[in-house]
């Protein structure tokens, strides 16, 4: 029991030590001086994991029913369908109450339309703060999105840098073989001119 809990602390000591070197070599600063976002960035990169995330399943999980129903509400408001349908009520007021004056000298709602604009007042009312709650979701959606593109590109960026430098130690490893291949040419060829020479 004690070996294992000292194994675990010696693994523990290594990711930690690992991360720090990792933020300091790639990021230029020390481990405690980073950001949350970018501390989390480093984390994955060291424990191979990935960062990319499905957000929107994120926002449905935790939207109630009063943000689906402004969501609705502003989609529908938004829409060609909404349009027509106002325009096609509207027409059909003035219609209706056209008709009734003309047919028995009376309308519900004469000609400034007083009713009219007291219901379109009302609508608009109610309709633009469910608007607005639905834009403060989806601003709040785009922020979720763009921190989580800002870890993935950050990540990427990252890993990228981590690439270059693996590809650079390999030329440079490749060119002591190479160089070391060329010693010994010289070396064979060197040989050959002596037992031919001699």
């Amino acid at each position: 029991m004690l070996c294992a809990k000292v194994s675990i602390r010696k693994e523990v000591a290594e990711l930690t030590h690992k991360k720090h070197s990792t933020a300091e070599n790639l990021m230029g600063s020390s481990y405690e001086a980073m950001d949350e976002r970018t501390k989390k960035v480093v984390r994955h990169i060291n424990e191979h994991k990935y960062i990319s995330r499905d957000t929107s399943i994120e926002l449905e999980n935790a939207i109630t029913f009063g943000q689906r129903a402004a969501d609705a509400v502003a989609r529908f408001g938004g829409s060609w369908s909404f349009i027509m349908l106002f325009a096609a009520t509207l027409i059909f007021w003035v219609i209706l109450n056209s008709y009734i004056l003309a047919s028995y000298h009376k309308t519900f709602d004469p000609y400034p339309y007083i009713l009219l604009n007291l219901f379109l007042s009302m609508l608009a009312s109610i309709q633009a703060p469910i608007i607005l709650m639905s834009q403060n979701r989806q601003g709040e959606r785009d922020r979720l999105n763009a921190n989580h593109d800002y870890e993935v590109n950050l990540k990427a960026e990252l890993e990228i840098m981590l690439l270059h430098e693996k590809i650079d130690l390999l030329r440079e490893g490749q060119w002591s073989d190479l160089i070391a291949i060329q010693k010994e040419q010289l070396r064979l060829l060197n040989n050959l001119l002596d037992k031919n020479q001699g």
